[in-house]
């Protein structure tokens, strides 16, 4: 792992009203426990999922909650609706957005193609210009790499997320001192280890139930990172930002995912199933998907 700058952490959240939109998703989670580690004046978490946001809500109030934030504000709700969005920007005074709602599998999002770009593009406009009309600092987006000469939908649609951000950076022309409007950053990394829709638990329970694993090519390798790497990257580079960056973490080597497995069923005291005769768990190769990469 990565360690963070605590000064940097601390910089972006410490006495400041924070608003995270997709809230109840992995990525939203762990930037929301994160958030609460740094001491901030408030924290808005907004989520369009009633089921995710109760879950976060039990999570932090069993497990998260600080005794000195009293201001926590769990919110649901469409932030592809300017009226409801920057109501909440307005009312809660925010100061730093970090912007984590997207549709993100790839598979899904290859299939409802028009639903994909509508949630994951028109938010961000939305969210934009909703941050114009406030006092908003600070926005910052959550893209992923797939964003990088995308071979698919939800990468095509990261894309344009953060050409969205980018051209609001550049139009008004950021001074480091200049707080009058927000400044505007992209964060974008790899593959999260225990994210929703991540091969690690999607293996875990195939091994739990006997095999096989499924993987799609012997050859297919992705770069990985934790949740707190990718929440606490997402936190510094909100403090640092000058506006229009697109920040990327060194993700170190790329991991091969039939290897990975292999070391899985390793782990769990089994052995690797050949021929479907020796051993307890077999690897099956499904295909690459309709716009996946090796």
């Amino acid at each position: 792992p990565v360690m963070p700058f605590n000064n940097l952490l601390k910089d972006s959240i410490n006495g400041l009203n924070i608003c995270i939109t997709g809230a109840g998703g992995s990525i939203g989670r762990e930037l929301c426990r994160q958030v609460l580690n740094n001491t901030p004046e408030s924290l808005i978490m907004i989520d369009n999922s009633e089921a995710n946001l109760y879950y976060l809500e039990q999570d932090i109030k069993n497990n998260m909650c600080k005794e000195n934030i009293l201001n926590n504000k769990f919110i649901l709700g469409d932030i592809k609706n300017f009226k409801f969005l920057n109501n909440i920007f307005k009312e809660n005074k925010i100061d730093v957005v970090f912007h984590a709602a997207a549709y993100k599998h790839v598979p899904l999002i290859e299939a409802n193609p028009i639903q994909g770009i509508e949630n994951n593009v028109f938010s961000t406009y939305i969210l934009c210009q909703a941050a114009l009309t406030s006092s908003i600092k600070k926005v910052t987006l959550i893209s992923t790499d797939k964003a990088v000469r995308p071979s698919n939908v939800m990468g095509a649609s990261k894309r344009l997320a953060e050409l969205i951000f980018q051209a609001y950076a550049a139009k008004y022309n950021y001074k480091i001192d200049n707080f009058s409007k927000p400044k505007f950053s992209i964060v974008r990394f790899g593959n999260v280890l225990n994210s929703s829709g991540s091969v690690v638990p999607l293996f875990k329970k195939q091994i739990a139930n006997g095999g096989p694993i499924t993987v799609t090519h012997k050859d297919v390798y992705r770069y990985f990172m934790t949740l707190p790497e990718a929440a606490q990257l997402v936190i510094q580079a909100g403090s640092i930002a000058k506006g229009g960056e697109v920040f990327v973490l060194d993700m170190g080597k790329p991991v091969s995912i039939l290897a990975l497995a292999k070391k899985m069923i390793t782990l769990y005291g089994l052995k690797l199933k050949k021929n479907n005769i020796e051993g307890d768990i077999s690897i099956t190769f499904t295909g690459l998907r309709k716009g996946e990469k090796i």
